[in-house]
């Protein structure tokens, strides 16, 4: 049983005892100990904290825990219902809110649950902010309101409409030129809120679509971490040659990759690359462009900062988290940015990964340039990343192996060595980065290098190091 508490939320499976999983004496825990920050910090404006959440299993038990321990706390409470965690983001700024709760475990197993806490401009809290919110839940100083000033509690259904059109908006998403392509498209929405908003959206885009998994019971078909290991089902699909692409999202549906007409990956790295080119080319043909800055973290594709590169603008690493991501992009004014798993964050639309505006703008970008997806795919420079985790033992001294690491490359010429997320080794034609993850007892290892088996090589190497201090 585990419960991990991260600039991701507060993360855990379900049932166990307290203090080691997320059980509902946890989950008052730490939703008081938030509200509590949230009335502290000064900026409260409305009273209202806003709450959403994916299909999981145990998303309405959560969710009753959570909306009655705000109102305790004096609270109005806006529960959206079954909704995505980009739209729930949306939902904080669009109704004034003072924060908002996301419950999910994005791309975590069916046993897992999370609570996301958002600040009133519908982002992540910063790792300063969680640390006050952890300190605040540890002293159990908490405070709840008297019978005269509890808080409401609404429902407003209205946020995935009000999402969907706010994406149609968007200055470079071109809704009449995607319906003129006529795309048939397979969406696997693996048993969660993808399967709700995602046909809203293609229907308005003109879009014909097939879902697969579409029904939001939470009990998900397959592991829904979008990965090629676990995405056979639509991969054969896309085979059968019916469909112009293919989409996957995660339970929440901040995640985003893409399947080729011919059924093989397009590379859950080269989302994020393949909407930027797009959004770079055509801000770059402006009369005045603005900056064309770009962000992604330490564990995505070169190929990123390659494409930005070819259109003058200047790539920027962050460490791995959304929060971090979306701080670079302040930062350095980036017109785009994200994750390479598959989060693209769009500022016109707001700070935080969003399937439904990924999706919008690469069919933009495919209608445009009427070509098929594989073709567009060989238009990016083609790097091979290998993504492996080691399972962490109580016993495992993750600093202990950073420092190893640290000392096995120091005397390296060839390799620069960065370790502010983990320990990231760059070499001029390859990179290994090993982290201790946000959102699972593991250590994630990510290599990218020329092939496969030259990114699989040098992360084996590293993960041996881990291998022998366990």
């Amino acid at each position: 049983m585990t419960l991990i508490k991260s600039i991701s939320g507060i993360r855990g499976t379900i049932g166990g005892s307290t203090g080691d999983t997320l059980n509902p004496l946890d989950i008052v825990k730490f939703t008081t100990a938030y509200a509590m920050f949230i009335r502290r910090n000064g900026q409260s404006r409305s009273n209202k904290i806003v709450v959403g959440r994916d299909a999981r299993i145990s998303g309405e038990m959560v969710k009753n825990v959570v909306c009655g321990t705000l109102m305790g706390v004096g609270y109005d409470v806006i529960n959206i219902g079954l909704a995505t965690t980009p739209t729930t983001e949306l939902a904080v700024r669009m109704s004034g809110a003072d924060g908002g709760i996301i419950i999910t475990a994005s791309h975590n197993p069916r046993q897992w649950n999370a609570l996301k806490l958002l600040n009133k401009e519908g982002e992540f809290l910063t790792a300063a902010d969680g640390a006050v919110v952890l300190d605040i839940a540890e002293k159990e100083n908490f405070e709840y309101a008297d019978v005269d000033h509890l808080g409401h509690y609404v429902e407003d259904n209205t946020f995935d409409a009000r999402h969907i059109e706010s994406v149609l908006q968007l200055k470079l998403v071109d809704v009449e030129a995607v319906k003129k392509a006529h795309f048939k498209v397979c969406v696997d929405t693996i048993n969660s809120v993808g399967g709700i908003i995602l046909p809203k959206l293609l229907e308005q885009l003109g879009v014909e679509y097939t879902i697969l998994n579409r029904e939001a019971t939470g009990d998900f078909a397959h592991n829904p971490e979008p990965l090629e290991k676990n995405l056979q089902g639509i991969m054969d699909e896309m085979k059968t040659g019916n469909y112009d692409l293919g989409i996957v999202v995660d339970p929440d549906v901040d995640r985003l990759a893409f399947i080729s007409e011919n059924g093989k990956m397009f590379g859950e790295e080269y989302t994020l690359v393949s909407v930027a080119d797009y959004v770079l080319s055509a801000l770059s043909t402006q009369s005045s462009p603005s900056s064309l800055n770009t962000v992604s973290n330490l564990s995505s594709t070169r190929a990123l900062r390659d494409v930005t590169e070819k259109h003058g603008g200047t790539y920027a690493a962050a460490a791995v988290g959304e929060v971090n991501v979306t701080t670079k992009m302040k930062e350095v004014n980036a017109v785009i940015g994200g994750e390479g798993n598959g989060g693209v964050i769009y500022p016109e639309s707001h700070y935080g990964r969003d399937a439904l505006v990924g999706i919008a703008l690469f069919l933009t970008s495919l209608a445009k340039k009427g070509c098929k997806v594989s073709e567009l795919r060989t238009t990016f420079p083609d790097y091979q990343i290998a993504k492996n985790r080691i399972d962490l033992t109580p016993e495992t001294d993750v600093d202990a192996i950073l420092v190893k690491v640290k000392e096995m490359f120091a005397a390296d010429p060839t390799a620069q060595v960065n370790d502010i997320d983990g320990v990231k080794i760059d070499f001029p034609d390859k990179w290994v980065h090993l982290r201790k993850s946000n959102t699972e007892p593991i250590i994630r290892v990510y290599s990218e290098a020329a092939t496969m088996e030259e990114a699989d090589a040098i992360g084996k190497k590293l993960m041996q190091v881990v291998y022998d201090m366990q």
